[in-house]
């Protein structure tokens, strides 16, 4: 492929607001181009990108151009607005299904140990990573949890396959891995929290739920921990 033919990929891609696909870019010319063609006119854009602070990759639903991780820190000097963190309970359950998947609830909270409350099931859902593909042809039918395409784009893979390989196979191991990319994990975090800036330039915390909600889901995840140690029989009655 020639070089103008290149430029004008270049452009499209830089230009689009959402990932192109090869099948969209051969609509660029009106001269039938192979998409071979398109392919290896990627790989060499893809290439002149390397050393510059944009790069060209290929995630799920197509090919897009993305500033490097490197250059979040100076990006984030030109808004106030900082990506969401999400708490230890979102992180380990969006981990479970991405490794597990399908999976149920309670297969979560089987792996997880602890209940897994309505909030953070709701929260990766909104955030679009999440969805119900079917159900278990069980007692109940419990529906069955996936990520989605969404999910792949905002980490930057192009499939499932190019997920983190996992040395230790525990919830938070795999939460950590996926906590390396658009999404920051915040340990002390009970629900979901946005960054934003006071008057002086001084960062205020605020919460998707109220402190009540907080506080509830806290107390579940506890009474969770209890139930699972009982108490000794000898016990008498006075000191139960």
């Amino acid at each position: 492929m020639d070089d103008h033919n290149k430029r004008v990929i270049e452009t499209a891609l830089l230009c689009a607001q959402e990932p192109l696909t090869v099948a969209d870019l051969t609509r660029l010319f009106a001269e039938d181009i192979a998409s071979g063609e398109i392919d290896d006119a990627l790989l060499e854009l893809q290439k002149a990108w390397e050393d510059r602070g944009m790069e060209l990759v290929h995630i799920a639903t197509g090919w897009r151009f993305q500033s490097r991780l490197a250059m979040r820190e100076y990006l984030d000097r030109l808004t106030p607005e900082k990506p969401p963190k999400y708490s230890r309970a979102v992180m380990e359950t969006l981990a479970i299904i991405a490794y597990r998947q399908p999976v149920t609830r309670g297969e979560i909270e089987e792996i997880r140990g602890v209940a897994v409350s309505s909030n953070v099931m709701k929260q990766l859902e909104d955030r679009g990573w999440v969805e119900v593909i079917g159900h278990k042809e069980t007692v109940g039918r419990p529906g069955l949890y996936a990520t989605t395409k969404q999910f792949l784009d905002d980490l930057s893979l192009t499939n499932l396959q190019s997920l983190p390989m996992l040395e230790d196979a525990a919830p938070m191991a795999a939460a950590e891995h996926l906590g390396q990319a658009v999404m920051e994990f915040d340990p002390s975090a009970t629900v979901e929290t946005v960054i934003e800036l006071d008057e002086n330039g001084q960062p205020i915390i605020q919460s998707t739920s109220d402190e009540t909600n907080a506080e509830v889901e806290d107390a579940e995840e506890v009474e969770e921990v209890e139930e699972v140690t009982p108490e000794p029989e000898d016990k008498s009655d006075e000191q139960k």
